[in-house]
């Protein structure tokens, strides 16, 4: 079986598609909470609440860069191994991807560079703005592309003429079931993970009695109340894509039912198994956060959240678990469309770019291990700094002292 590029063309983008989405679901997950406490440090005059602010933005940073590398990753693999997709639905998949890399990253790529560098050097609210149009653009971007991805799903708003797909009602298009209701599971999902990221890392320095100025004190609660209100609306949100799984084929099909049926019975057994051992990981990772996250808010009710040495353990595996449910949640939906590229109307095995073997395991083996040591890099650091606290982080204070460079500060 892996003489067959069409495999390993697959195996590369499951791979590096999965790892790029934990590093999405972490920017998407955190940009609210860093907006929120920033707005609450300003309001209350906070010096302490601030410091908290640079260190959670500092772990947001780090993180968005990679998740920008691994983006641009995934768009190269889209023109490189998936070429017959792009000649005939490039027109139509492409456009909202498009708009997602000029109207949406260049905006929130240029804001962020405004916050990271801002920092006592611009107006408090106006820094405070500038990661306000970070976090409204980080869920334009992700809403884009699932757009992008919807339209496989479910292929609306578009004619086929002369072979080639042309967008007729973009509307439609943009206004997909399959595009919406993976936006609110993704968005749902993603203020989960943000909630037990910051659960889970406020949780190890309590656990460790290490909690400067109360900060991570307001860390654990914020993050379990955040994660708790997350927790019901994520699965409701994901379990309503499964009415489109039985939808009937979409109109302006150049195939027969007969040849729909028929192409999907020739699926592979082994594809069907991964899909359903994704959604089993998903589905187990679900039920420790029903047991965990209850406990953990009926902790907070009663004034024993930051006390409690094993729920702090607890707590501090949980982002682990979150992560891989958003990758097994994406190989159950991706897997569960094959074997078509898009549905209904074009397979895999048509939308690949006609390589041979030894080029497919090339391309495989630089990409994933190029993604595999930069990820490794990323997560360490990342892992490094949620460690050190938050005297040590990529927007940790410069130390004062006579031998520190002169920097204009305004108090806020």
């Amino acid at each position: 079986m892996f003489t067959d590029p069409l495999l390993w063309a697959r195996l590369q983008f499951a791979l590096t598609s999965g790892v790029h989405y934990m590093f999405v679901a972490f920017t998407l997950g955190m940009a609210p909470l860093i907006l929120v406490a920033q707005g609450s440090a300003l309001l209350r005059r906070d010096e302490a609440r601030l410091a908290a602010v640079r260190f959670w933005g500092g772990l947001y940073v780090v993180n968005y860069g990679m998740g920008v590398l691994s983006g641009l990753v995934m768009e190269l693999q889209l023109a490189l191994n998936w070429s017959g997709l792009n000649d005939v639905f490039g027109h139509v998949f492409s456009a909202p991807l498009a708009v997602e890399t000029v109207a949406a990253f260049f905006t929130e790529s240029t804001f962020l560079g405004l916050w990271i560098f801002g920092w006592d050097r611009m107006n408090r609210w106006l820094h405070l703005a500038c990661f306000g149009v970070v976090t409204l653009t980080a869920y334009l971007s992700a809403f884009w592309v699932l757009v992008a991805n919807g339209f496989l799903k479910n292929p609306v708003g578009f004619a086929l003429r002369d072979g080639v797909a042309v967008l007729t009602d973009p509307v439609a298009l943009v206004t997909n079931p399959a595009a919406l209701l993976a936006f609110a599971h993704v968005a749902t999902s993603a203020l989960l993970v943000g909630g037990l990221v910051m659960a889970g890392v406020s949780a190890y320095h309590l656990r460790r009695g290490n909690d400067p100025d109360g900060m991570f004190r307001r860390g654990v609660r914020r993050g379990v109340v955040v994660a708790s209100l997350a927790l019901f609306p994520t699965p409701a949100a994901g379990g309503a894509q499964y009415s489109l799984a039985g939808a009937p084929p979409t109109s302006g099909l150049t195939l027969s039912s007969a040849e729909i049926a028929e192409i999907e019975a020739a699926r592979p057994e082994s594809t069907m198994v991964l899909a359903e051992v994704g959604n089993g990981v998903m589905t187990l990772c679900w039920t420790v956060f029903f047991l965990v996250l209850p406990v953990a808010l009926l902790a907070w009710l009663v004034r024993r959240l930051d006390r409690w040495r094993w729920l702090h353990w607890l707590l501090s595996v949980m982002p682990v678990l979150a992560l891989l449910a958003g990758v097994a949640g994406w190989l159950y939906r991706e897997l569960g469309r094959q074997p078509w590229a898009v549905r209904h109307h074009m397979t895999t095995a048509e939308a690949i770019t006609p390589l041979s073997v030894p080029h497919a395991v090339a391309s495989f083996v630089v990409f994933t291990g190029a993604f595999a040591v930069l990820a490794g890099i990323t997560w360490w650091l990342l892992v490094r700094h949620a460690r050190r606290g938050p005297h040590g982080g990529p927007l940790a204070p410069a130390p004062s002292g006579d031998d520190a460079p002169a920097v204009p500060v305004h108090t806020y």
